[in-house]
């Protein structure tokens, strides 16, 4: 993807602002993640899913059941299923939350952690797009979406 990204150096530069960006964001790697892994079931991206599964497991130390709670929309860590919950619907309704915002506060996020969330999910739609329009060649562990490309 950084290649197709870098036919655009100034898109380069903004993929890489952001992500450089959320990494030193309060929400932490397992809860960046979780929302990856929602996104990616949500928009059907193998690649995605892919490599934010062998993240997941290898990097930071998700089991199989997160994983799969997580490819659902949700999360077995109580704090954590609001806001992959949030993200996961975010996308799915193409913006529209109802009153998911106030299950995040009651999680205990505060207003910059529920800006993170959404860009951590518009980042990863952003990454999957990419993804599907330069028909990347997935170098991990193939994870067929529920949903087909």
């Amino acid at each position: 993807m950084a290649l197709l990204l870098a036919a655009s150096p100034a898109a380069l530069r903004g993929y890489l602002a952001m992500l450089t960006a959320l990494d030193g964001g309060t929400l932490g790697a397992q809860t960046a993640e979780r929302i990856a892994l929602a996104v990616a079931e949500t928009i059907g991206c193998r690649y995605g899913l892919s490599l934010h599964t062998w993240c997941a497991r290898n990097g930071i130390g998700l089991d199989d059941a997160e994983i799969t709670a997580n490819r659902n929309g949700a999360s077995n860590d109580p704090r954590a299923d609001a806001a992959v919950s949030f993200a996961a619907k975010l996308v799915r309704g193409g913006g529209a939350i109802d009153d998911d915002l106030r299950a995040l506060k009651a999680a205990g996020y505060d207003d910059g952690q529920i800006v993170e969330i959404v860009l951590h999910a518009g980042l990863n739609i952003l990454a999957g797009l990419l993804n599907k329009v330069g028909d990347i060649d997935i170098d991990f562990p193939l994870i067929q979406p529920r949903k087909a490309d």
